[in-house]
Parts: structure tokens; sequence; C-alpha cells
């Protein structure tokens, strides 16, 4: 379900506010995993890092107010499942997480819409692939498929028990072919 009426455009340093409390309450209201504190943590990590891409951490508004936020950031696979990545090797791909939308629009259209909206963006700055951990009757209906059959796979968590909340996504047909790894998160302390 796409919604029109929503746009999404780079976050802005007055907007930090904004996300802040629509990260707690979008995980506070519509998750049991987390209060928000550790998604506010990561954020600001990966903002604070080499991997950020300001150009692609973007807020969803609707009727003027900022009703989702999310990030692409630069993601080097391991080629190992120990860890250990190689940035030149794979800084074709990034990551898209975390993912909020405000708690009063949920089912509303507001999550697919703002990514596709953000994964054309993606495709617009030249990027190989995308990767993203979740909920993958989401995900998928978003064009994300199975990390494995793109051969990039889960080290830890929720996607060794369950391999598809480990997904992955060309921005064209072919683009990841070649490209292989495993997930590692040993870049964030928050992740």
């Amino acid at each position: 379900m796409m919604n029109k009426n929503i746009t999404i455009r780079p976050e802005e340093h007055k907007d930090y506010k904004d996300i802040v409390s629509l990260i707690l309450r979008s995980f506070q209201e519509g998750t049991d995993y987390s209060d928000g504190s550790d998604i506010i943590a990561l954020v600001e990590e990966i903002r604070d890092s080499k991997y950020y891409i300001p150009e692609l951490s973007f807020v969803a508004e609707l009727d003027n107010k900022v009703v989702g936020h999310f990030l692409f950031s630069h993601f080097p696979l391991s080629p190992t499942k120990e860890g250990g990545h190689d940035d030149e090797a794979y800084s074709d791909i990034v990551m898209l997480a975390p993912v909020s939308v405000h708690a009063d629009y949920s089912r509303q259209g507001v999550g697919s819409t703002m990514l596709k909206m953000g994964i054309e963006k993606v495709r617009e700055l030249g990027y190989k692939g995308i990767t993203v951990e979740g909920n993958f009757n989401f995900y998928n209906r978003v064009g994300f498929r199975t990390s494995s059959e793109y051969n990039i796979f889960p080290t830890s968590g929720w996607p060794m028990e369950e391999p598809r909340c480990m997904m992955c996504q060309e921005t064209y047909e072919g683009s990841m072919d070649g490209i292989h790894g495993f997930i590692v998160y040993d870049m964030y302390f928050n992740a």
C-alpha cells in the first residue's frame, strides 16, 4: 500500500528531537523487544561513524509532521563469520537500519512508502545492494529476499534461528553478482 501524501527528505539537525520522540514511541508501542533507547544509541553511533551517509538518512513527513525515520549506512561485509571488514571491497553495500514509523501512523502505508522512496535514492546514488535485518513479512513486500540467496550470511542474533530475518536487495538485476560475505556488527557497540 502506497501513501501518496508522504514526502521524504534528508534528516537535518533540527529534526533530531522529533526523531528521538518518534523512535521511543515507535519501539515502545510497536515492539516487545526494545523500549527504543538502544535504537537511539545505534542511530547516534552510526551518525558518528565513518559509515554514515548524510544524504541517505531520512525523515518521512505527512501533513508537515515527521512520521517516520530511516537511514542507510555503508556496511562492509566480513570475509569470515569471525568478523573483520574490508571497507574497500564492499563499499557498494549499504545497511538499512533502523526504521521507525510513528505509532499513530502504523499500518497506513507509511513504512512501505518511505522505504520504496529511499531504496530509489540508494539506486540513484549507485550502490549495488542493501542489507536489512527484521520482519521478513514486511521487508519482502518492498523487494527484500533472504540474504543467503545472495551468498550473504548472518552470524548472530535472531537470523541464526530464523534466517529469513536477514535480507538483501539488489538495486538492479545482477548488481550483487560476485558479492558475498558475512553480516558481522562488530563495528557498532549498539547493534
